[in-house]
């Protein structure tokens, strides 16, 4: 019942992101200057709240918005009603649902969903990952050089060593292609289906990669912190990769070159 509740949760979610896509809907701001939130994010964690009250009304609930609903459970929604605010209020439909339900702190199933180009993903630990009820899996590449990968950058910018933009820079002086596509989610899914061989972030909230990490692992895919350590989604560095190419990217992202063979 609790994977039937997250596909019903995550289409709910869903379909007020189809209702109020290219419409007018008011935008607020969050701290960044286009950190922005939307009616639509609002009225999509309602329906989503809905739906795990009717069926589990004691859950613990973390979610973008409203942040922690606090209850004596151990089960844990973690929620991301549109991941991909700023694309989706530019009428870009690169965004998603993105849900992830922990059982004693391990996450057990995650969903994202795309209506805009009806992608379903869907994952359960030990279970593998779902693509439209297709079993998706990783890429086979083993060099990075070779490699298409994914990353994001933060609404406020990382004035660090090896930050997003030295990381960048180094890959695509290299010419190793290194998309944006605006959604940790979908980036995430989208190196469990093998369309990108890896994905880097220096900075994550838990509901923009509670779902994806799963669906990567179970896709066959590995996902560290930026030291090659075991994953937590309560810290802000990810790699995640078809497990190829990871000790190699973790090197990149901590200032090694990038080896041309």
């Amino acid at each position: 019942m609790l994977k039937q509740t997250l596909i019903k949760a995550t289409e709910a979610g869903a379909a007020e992101l189809q209702r109020f896509f290219n419409g007018n809907f008011k935008i607020s701001n969050k701290e960044g200057i286009n950190n922005l939130v939307t009616e639509a994010d609002h009225a999509a964690e309602k329906a989503i709240f809905e739906v795990i009250r009717q069926d589990y009304p004691d859950h613990f609930i973390l979610s973008e918005e409203t942040g922690e609903i606090v209850q004596d459970s151990s089960y844990k929604w973690i929620i991301d009603p549109i991941d991909g605010t700023v694309n989706f209020a530019n009428g870009i439909p690169i965004c998603c649902v993105s849900i992830g339900i922990e059982q004693d702190g391990q996450m057990i199933l995650g969903a994202v969903y795309n209506p805009f180009i009806n992608e379903f993903y869907f994952a359960q630990k030990g279970f593998g990952a779902t693509l439209n009820d297709k079993k998706i899996q990783v890429s086979d590449k083993t060099e990075v050089i070779k490699s298409c990968l994914v990353t994001g950058f933060p609404y406020t910018y990382l004035d660090m060593e090896n930050g997003p933009l030295q990381v960048f820079e180094k890959l695509i002086r290299k010419g190793v292609p290194v998309r944006r596509l605006g959604s940790a989610a979908i980036d995430l899914c989208w190196v469990a289906a093998g369309r990108f061989d890896g994905f880097y972030e220096h900075k994550l909230q838990a509901w923009d990669s509670a779902a994806g990490f799963l669906m990567v692992e179970e896709a066959g895919g590995k996902v560290t912190d930026f030291t090659g350590a075991y994953y937590s989604p309560y810290q802000p560095h990810i790699i995640a990769t078809n497990g190829k190419i990871h000790d190699e990217l973790v090197a990149i992202v901590n200032g090694a070159a990038v080896e041309s063979r």
